[in-house]
């Protein structure tokens, strides 16, 4: 069955900002909640579809690659939860982006987490802090894509308990709510007796209390410390994309997920190459001589050189094209490219000899010195051209 539209699902327009995106899948997952519908398939599914909606448009990424190909943007092996489903452990691992960044905190935590009517309470799942990195490329890394690697200083699991929190691995229930993680209250209203669920303040819903906490993370399973991260950059980023990359943040409380990381990226600039979208620009200035006889040449690429013919009465202004020797756009997926584009400048002596100046004198009454009407109209041709991009 095809699936729906994400923006349909959550109910919110396609220019939707991140807050309202936010909004709309935390009043749904609080309304289709399976602890809120014991036993209602039709709301486990919606529950499942929003999250997975959700967890598409909150990413820029994603959100920029579903607007332009739809569902097709996740095919197999596409990477997050597009396209291929998402499970109970997903989805909750999500929650402490909506929910009071730790898991179940904040006014969510109230349920149990149990799933086709079973009642059965589910631990919550913490997630680690996010990080946001800014990293600079050159025009190789930019063009080819690369790998980096680098140490991030953040929270990592402790090594002494493992990341439990215990200094022995032992657990008790929880006293004050029975094991269950909330804790009931019941008041009188106008409208009868109402019952309310909390988290737990002592097990914070996980229904298991430490005996001993690990004394060198008081028992939050996390510490500060130093890691090593990889990531693969694609080829065709741009200035000040913002890249995510999912379970490479600080680590988690209690064993829960990791946070993610978002690397944004800065180019260094070319001594001779300028980047325009997936073009490059290469001004080449060319003296009389060569633009009036003509020329072969070198001219800097991306990769090197690349050896180029400029023909015999080569006006200022003409352009030529290197094909695919720009960069790789990021937004196609049949490895298209931009080019190399040269813009041809002549360059006009300020000052002359005595001899240079009777040279050009003696050819200043020549017949090909004087341009043609048609000539006149091929050359501002260009220049009219330009002008109405």
């Amino acid at each position: 069955m095809a699936k729906r539209d994400y923006y349909e699902v959550l109910g919110v327009s396609k220019t939707a900002s991140d807050d309202e995106i936010k909004r709309a899948y935390k009043k749904m997952a609080i309304k289709y909640h399976p602890d809120r519908n014991p036993g209602d398939k039709q709301a486990e599914e919606k529950f499942k579809e929003a999250a997975e909606a959700y967890d598409v448009l909150r990413d820029p990424q994603k959100r920029q690659r579903y607007d332009q190909f739809g569902p097709d943007a996740f095919g197999p092996g596409a990477g997050g939860f597009g396209g291929q489903g998402m499970s109970m452990d997903d989805i909750f691992s999500m929650f402490g982006d909506i929910f009071g960044g730790g898991g179940f905190g904040g006014g969510f935590s109230g349920f149990g987490g149990g799933f086709g009517g079973g009642g059965q309470r589910r631990k919550p799942v913490y997630k680690g802090q996010d990080l946001r990195m800014r990293i600079e490329l050159d025009l190789n890394d930019i063009v080819n894509g690369v790998t980096k690697k680098f140490n991030v200083r953040t929270d990592i699991t402790c090594p002494h308990c493992k990341g439990t929190g215990s200094e022995d691995g032992q657990e008790s229930t929880c006293g004050t709510c029975n094991g269950q993680g909330v804790v009931y209250k019941t008041r009188q209203t106008m409208l009868g007796i109402m019952q309310t669920q909390t988290v737990c303040d002592t097990c914070h819903g996980e229904g298991k209390v430490i005996k001993n906490k690990c004394k060198h993370c008081n028992g939050e399973g996390i510490v500060k410390g130093e890691k090593q991260v990889e990531v693969e950059l694609p080829a065709g980023l741009v200035e000040g994309y913002a890249y995510n990359f999912q379970g490479k943040g600080g680590a988690g409380r209690r064993n829960g997920v990791n946070g993610d990381l978002q690397i944004l990226v800065h180019e260094k600039a070319h001594p001779e190459l300028v980047r325009d979208g997936v073009d490059l620009v290469y001004n080449l200035l060319l003296t009389i001589p060569q633009a009036v006889l003509g020329t072969s040449l070198e001219v800097p690429t991306h990769d090197g050189k690349a050896k180029i013919t400029i023909p015999a009465g080569t006006q200022p202004g003409t352009v030529l094209r290197l094909k695919n020797k720009g960069i790789p756009d990021i937004n196609s997926y049949g490895g298209q490219r931009g080019d190399e584009i040269i813009n041809i400048s002549v360059y006009m002596p300020e000052t002359l000899t005595k001899e240079e100046r009777q040279a050009i004198e003696t050819l200043a009454g020549g017949e090909n010195i004087k341009p043609s009407t048609s000539i006149k109209d091929k050359i501002f041709s260009h220049f009219r051209a330009y002008f109405k991009k």
